[in-house]
């Protein structure tokens, strides 16, 4: 049943989703589906064909300057240098003490523009904070967040789907590549990236063509997926989500993002200080992948346990349908943070066995 709460925004796929019997459920502020035929039956296509997810709720802003890679430097701890006109790049905005302000793709457009997905619930937080930023810097902003529409396509047939309504060879895109195409008689953004462990694609798109859009991948057989299949789906895949394994209290370092952080090959950035003295000193925590024995689910906020002890605590967990696994993501202390490690989780109010595995619990053999 559709929630009609006044206060909360709709997307553009609104009215599409609610015909097609969604159940929606509020998140960040907006009305989004959570599931529309079935969890188990949304995550199988996706991992066994193709998957269409509304993400028009994501924070969109476009950049240009002549500065702009160079400012852009200062602000993030990857090497946004190492960027061509059309590759991408994950990373992250930081505060003085290295925490997590938002994870967020930087598209780099050329001609010194770029583009910045930014999660839904951190969009007007990342605005005023890039804005500050940007302050002294000729780089200017502009929020596309509500203009444009962004649907992403995600499964082994997604390449395949897609080819068949765009004009332009995309086969040739790679991971984190994006480009300019042209659907119908509409020119779109269109980037190989995703957040399901599987092949796919990202769409921006105006609202009319992305109402098309999703009509025409309806009509190829994809199938609509909601937020909860999206949550397993990233969780077989070990990715992160903004606001359970990463946050302003969590550095790169402990979530196991180290790699979007290149002290090598960069100057001073937002954050640096905290993250050098954090690697000199050690890390005292770390973010692993946990199995447990049993089909009981390690839900977030779950103490871990060994010896007696609380030594940590699970940011997500499910039954995970690929896997066939109660898998779960979870911070403990370094010592105990090796693959093969036996822990327990606590369950209401009893400990259930686990183990440390290695990430990701799901690695596509699509991809």
């Amino acid at each position: 049943m559709a929630n009609q709460s006044s206060d909360l925004l709709r997307t553009p796929l609104y009215d599409l989703s609610s015909s097609q019997k969604a159940r929606f459920t509020a998140f960040s502020g907006w009305s989004m589906p959570v599931q529309y035929q079935g969890l188990k039956i949304e995550h199988q296509a996706v991992r066994s064909h193709a998957g269409m997810f509304d993400i028009s709720h994501m924070g969109k802003f476009t950049f240009v300057g002549e500065d702009l890679i160079d400012v852009w430097q200062t602000l993030v701890p990857s090497d946004l240098s190492r960027l061509q006109p059309g590759q991408a790049m994950y990373t992250v905005l930081l505060n003085d003490r290295g925490g997590i302000i938002d994870d967020i793709i930087f598209y780099y457009r050329g001609d010194n523009k770029a583009v910045a997905i930014v999660n839904a619930g951190t969009t007007n937080k990342d605005k005023a904070w890039i804005l500050k930023h940007l302050q002294s810097s000729s780089v200017e902003m502009t929020d596309i967040s509500q203009q444009q529409a962004l649907i992403a396509i995600q499964g082994p047939k997604a390449v395949e789907i897609l080819q068949g309504l765009v004009t332009e060879d995309i086969s040739n895109i790679k991971a984190f590549d994006h480009r300019t195409a042209t659907i119908g008689d509409r020119k779109v953004f269109i980037a190989r990236t995703g957040y399901t462990g599987e092949a796919g694609f990202e769409i921006m798109l105006d609202p009319q063509s992305a109402q098309q859009l999703w009509q025409s991948f309806l009509a190829e057989g994809v199938v609509p997926c909601g937020l909860g299949a999206r949550d397993t789906l990233r969780l077989e895949a070990a990715m992160s989500l903004y606001g359970q394994e990463i946050d302003e209290t969590t550095t790169p370092l402990e979530a196991g993002l180290g790699w979007v952080v290149h002290f090598k090959d960069k100057q001073d950035f937002i954050g640096r200080s905290a993250l050098e003295q954090q690697k000199a000193e050690g890390i005292k925590r770390r973010l692993v992948g946990i199995e447990m024995s049993g089909r009981h689910i390690a839900r977030h906020g779950y103490k871990i346990i060994h010896e007696g002890q609380e030594v940590g605590e699970v940011t997500s967990g499910t039954l995970a349908p690929t896997v066939g696994k109660a898998i779960a993501l979870a911070y403990v202390s370094q010592p105990l943070s090796k693959v093969g490690q036996a822990l327990e989780v606590e369950i209401r109010g009893k400990t259930h066995p686990a183990k440390v595995v290695k990430k990701p619990f799901y690695r596509s053999p699509h991809k």
